[in-house]
């Protein structure tokens, strides 16, 4: 292999191992503007598309310890990002439905292989954002009924001592 391909491969592959995801897609169909119109929003996402041949992507995801991508046809872009996962893929699945391309065809996760399904069930969850204020509600959910539990048989004690106190001022009010 030449020089100058092995630069390009050692590139695609330090972007592989920086990054946490991969998704495949096949842009076939789509114009320059539209190509770039997608990598504009992609970056406000957190990601970043590149054109690449198929063969170069191979040898480097070998060399990144990436399973083995099977469906490497046609013109093939990839989707690296160091951040969600999701975003990128809700932005792909936004695109795909406006302009019906690029076809996602498959994508890693943290090495393990993702079909376009897949991909697309990402798309559909909701942001991190919000999974992690859900992931923190469930947690606060414990301490906060064993607080309750805890104030509660002073609560109990503070009721029984109000209703004698209100019921000694009765029985002191009636006979006077």
């Amino acid at each position: 292999m030449r020089e100058e391909k092995k630069d390009i491969v050692a590139d695609l592959q330090a972007k592989l191992n920086s990054s946490p995801f991969l998704l495949i897609t096949e842009y076939t169909g789509l114009n320059v503007s539209q190509f770039a119109d997608l990598r504009g929003r992609l970056g406000g996402a957190g990601a970043e598309c590149r054109v690449v041949k198929n063969t170069f992507l191979r040898k480097a995801a070998k060399g990144a310890g990436l399973p083995e991508l099977a469906e490497l046809k046609g013109q093939t872009a990839i989707i690296t990002g160091r951040n969600d996962v999701a975003a990128a893929a809700k932005v792909l699945k936004t695109f795909a439905a406006e302009f019906q391309k690029p076809v996602v065809k498959s994508g890693v996760l943290d090495k393990a292989l993702l079909s376009g399904d897949d991909i697309r069930k990402i798309a559909d969850l909701p942001s991190r954002e919000i999974l992690l204020a859900q992931l923190l509600g469930v947690l606060q959910s414990p301490a906060a009924k064993l607080v309750r539990l805890l104030n509660e048989p002073a609560s109990a004690l503070a009721r029984v001592l109000k209703a004698k106190a209100d019921n000694n001022k009765t029985e002191g009010g009636a006979a006077e």
